[in-house]
């Protein structure tokens, strides 16, 4: 992006990026990001605003992360023959702008309006039905993580603006899974936003717990091939302006999936806690007990934590910079009672 007459990079706009001011303001530089205004066209712009910060609320009447936050979609549901629950969903592409950062517009590519897409969320052994109908402007699939036969592996089953195709299976195995477009080049259609999480339970359910849904994410604002902002389930420091409420000793199961393009590696960290983690959640039975996961595009883990002390805690990515760039939130941690 130009500043100043110069072409810099993210890593130069660092010190403007993001600031998290007294009294927990959360503010991103049009600068730093290279906002593009709401036009819905794909031709990146500097945007300078007077070279003011951006700040207040995006509108989150189109995309709550809250909301997604704590939202699983089971789909409709029905009996077949066999006694076995069949799930069917319907799954729409179409291009939408998306506002990722107070004043920031990305012009996406959206499974149902959103990024990421609902979370779909069926049993170990569920038959599912996904109908899907391209209604944007590039030929698309789903591609679902998981086992299938190779005719519903959303690779060559390729659809057309206008088309339909309808993907069955079962739901197997268990554990966290997503789902994406696999349209070539695979890069372009993922990081416009064509993703989503797949959640199969075991047939016995895993305890109960506070769910919550977390997809990292990243956001290549002025199309120079890198991200300028990076989120949690998409709007950049949503829960710092939004903290997620805890209580003290519920356990706490996040479902967390990196969905990032242009980066090799995300991460997520926990102030003042640990989490066991379930790498994929294939098992029943934990890797690790951290306070740090590193994870790949498309990889996943199931986390489980309790907060033993009231208090607000942080969680953000360990990648400083990314953190800087809007992947930060927090916790508020209440008193069971309270």
């Amino acid at each position: 992006m130009t500043f100043l007459g110069r072409r810099l990079s993210r890593r130069q706009l660092l010190a403007g990026a993001g600031t998290l001011a007294a009294g927990g303001a959360v503010s991103l530089s049009t600068r730093a990001t290279g906002a593009v205004p709401p036009t819905g066209h794909e031709a990146g712009h500097d945007v300078q605003h007077g070279g003011s910060m951006v700040v207040g609320e995006v509108d989150l009447s189109r995309f709550d992360p809250s909301a997604y936050l704590t939202h699983f979609d089971y789909g409709t549901t029905s009996t077949l023959p066999d006694g076995r629950v069949l799930r069917e969903w319907k799954l729409a592409a179409f291009d939408q702008d998306i506002e990722v950062a107070p004043g920031v517009v990305f012009p996406a590519w959206t499974y149902n309006g959103q990024v990421p897409g609902p979370t779909l969320r069926c049993t170990e052994g569920d038959r599912l039905r996904i109908h899907f109908v391209n209604a944007g402007t590039h030929a698309h699939t789903i591609h679902f993580h998981g086992i299938h036969a190779a005719g519903m592996d959303g690779v060559f089953e390729v659809v057309a603006p206008g088309g339909e195709f309808t993907y069955e299976f079962d739901a197997e195995p268990f554990g966290l899974h997503l789902y994406h477009c696999h349209m070539p080049p695979l890069r372009r259609h993922i990081h416009k936003g064509l993703y989503g999480v797949f959640i199969v339970d075991p047939p016995k359910p895993r305890a109960p717990a506070r769910e919550l849904v977390m997809t990292m994410n990243g956001f290549d604002t002025n199309l120079d091939g890198e991200n300028e902002v990076y989120a949690v389930n998409t709007v950049a420091f949503h829960y710092v302006r939004h903290p997620i409420p805890l209580r003290v000793g519920e356990l706490v199961r996040i479902y967390l999936v990196n969905l990032t393009e242009f980066d090799p590696l995300n991460s997520l960290h926990t102030h003042a806690n640990f989490f066991h983690e379930y790498r994929t959640g294939t098992s029943l039975t934990p890797n690790n007990l951290t306070d740090v996961t590193v994870l790949a595009q498309a990889e996943r883990a199931i986390l489980e934590l309790t907060y033993k002390f009231p208090g607000t805690y942080m969680f953000h990515a360990h990648q400083t910079e990314f953190s800087e760039l809007g992947w930060t939130g927090m916790f508020e941690v209440r008193e069971a009672g309270g």
